[in-house]
C-alpha cells in the first residue's frame, strides 16, 4: 500500500469532524452552507463577503486577484516590440485564460471573479499572438524583397 493512502486513512476522522462536511436533512454535504441562523442578505457587504462561499478569506478571492498581475504585464508588453515577445509564452498564457474561463463557470460555486481575469488574460494573450504573426509575416515579406532586389541587381551588372 502507498504511503499516501496511509496518510489519507490517518486525516479521515479529522475531516468527518469538520463541521461544514456534515451532511444536512437532503443528504447532501452542507460544505458551503452558512453556520449561523441569519438570513443570508442580512448585515453589511462586508459581513455578507466575509461569510461567502468566494469571499475574501477562500482562495476563490486570492487567485484571481493576484492573477490580475499577469494580466497587467500582458498589457505592459504592447510597449516592447513584437521581435522581443516570446511566442510559446503567449499561446500559453492564451490557452491558459480560455481554457480556465470555461472551467470557472462550470465549478460550483461559479467564481465569475476568476472567470473575468481568465477571460482578459485570454484576450491580452491574443493581441500579443496577433502582434508576433504581423510581426512575422512583414519580416518574411520584406525579407523576400531584398531578395528580389539582389536579385535584379544582379541581373542588371550581369546581362
Amino acid at each position: 500500500m502507498p504511503p499516501s493512502s496511509n496518510l489519507f486513512r490517518a486525516a479521515r476522522p479529522a475531516f468527518r469532524a469538520n463541521q461544514f462536511f456534515r451532511p444536512n436533512q437532503a443528504g447532501r454535504g452542507a460544505r458551503f452552507q452558512s453556520t449561523t441562523a441569519e438570513a443570508p442578505n442580512s448585515g453589511s457587504w462586508a459581513k455578507r463577503m466575509w461569510d461567502s462561499p468566494v469571499g475574501v478569506k477562500t482562495v476563490h478571492f486570492w487567485a484571481p486577484v493576484m492573477k490580475w498581475a499577469l494580466v497587467i504585464a500582458g498589457i505592459s508588453d504592447l510597449a516592447r516590440p513584437a521581435e522581443k515577445l516570446s511566442l510559446t509564452q503567449n499561446a500559453a498564457l492564451t490557452s491558459t485564460g480560455i481554457i480556465w474561463t470555461r472551467w470557472c463557470l462550470i465549478i460550483k460555486p461559479k467564481n465569475y471573479l476568476l472567470a473575468a481575469v481568465n477571460f482578459f488574460l485570454g484576450m491580452v494573450g491574443v493581441v500579443q499572438c496577433s502582434r508576433i504573426f504581423l510581426h512575422r509575416q512583414s519580416q518574411k515579406s520584406l525579407t523576400e524583397q531584398v531578395e528580389t532586389k539582389v536579385e535584379e541587381a544582379k541581373q542588371a551588372v550581369n546581362p
